[in-house]
């Protein structure tokens, strides 16, 4: 048995990972879980609300890692560079578990009911890092578009990293933000001029 609640929430999380990918989210139980995991149903409640919790349960770090990285950005940065800061130290969170980061995208990529509580949670991170940078000084309406833009290009880096190991998901961050100031250029290159840049990147 677990001997403290640090561990019995590492086993329901593994167990909770190893059960989706062997039976798929829907067909797995909590019981299942907390049976896998070697405690009783009562203490995966005691941890988290639901069966898909287990993948949410990195929100409230991630939050704030970033609310914090755009307080502490230098003045003088445009917003979008400001989210950069901010989502390079927050992606150095997924790095660090990139055991458990990769299986869980996978499984929120096709289980309906986990993206629909993905797409929740993501627009509960944009609204606070917006409101971080408003904190800062940025315009209401600005600061929402930026850090929706911000956000989404974050999601195409992780998954950019997921797809693309041989690269870590700095370096994804550093090249999705690139593309979105490409993105406002009043002219986008050509293909080939666009993968030139990619191979010296």
């Amino acid at each position: 048995m677990p001997r403290s609640g640090a561990e019995a929430r590492r086993r329901l999380q593994r167990a909770a990972l190893e059960l989706y990918q062997e039976r798929g989210f829907d067909q797995t139980t909590t019981a299942e879980i907390a049976a896998r995991a070697g405690v009783n149903e009562r203490t995966f409640f005691r941890h988290f609300p639901d069966k898909r919790e287990v993948l949410f349960d990195g929100e409230a770090d991630l939050r704030a890692a970033l609310t914090e990285a755009v307080a502490d950005a230098p003045d003088g940065l445009a917003p979008l560079e400001t989210l950069l800061c901010a989502f390079r130290k927050a992606g150095r969170i997924l790095e660090e578990n990139r055991p458990f980061s990769e299986p869980r995208l996978a499984i929120i990529a096709v289980t309906p009911a986990l993206r629909e509580r993905d797409l929740a949670k993501a627009a509960s991170l944009t609204e606070a890092v917006a409101q971080a940078l408003q904190q800062c000084g940025v315009a209401d309406r600005l600061a929402g578009l930026a850090a929706q833009a911000g956000w989404a290009a974050f999601h195409h880096a992780a998954q950019a990293w997921i797809d693309d190991p041989s690269q870590g998901l700095d370096a994804h961050l550093l090249r999705a933000f690139e593309d979105l100031r490409i993105l406002s250029a009043t002219a986008l290159p050509t293909k080939a001029q666009s993968e030139r840049r990619h191979r010296r990147s």
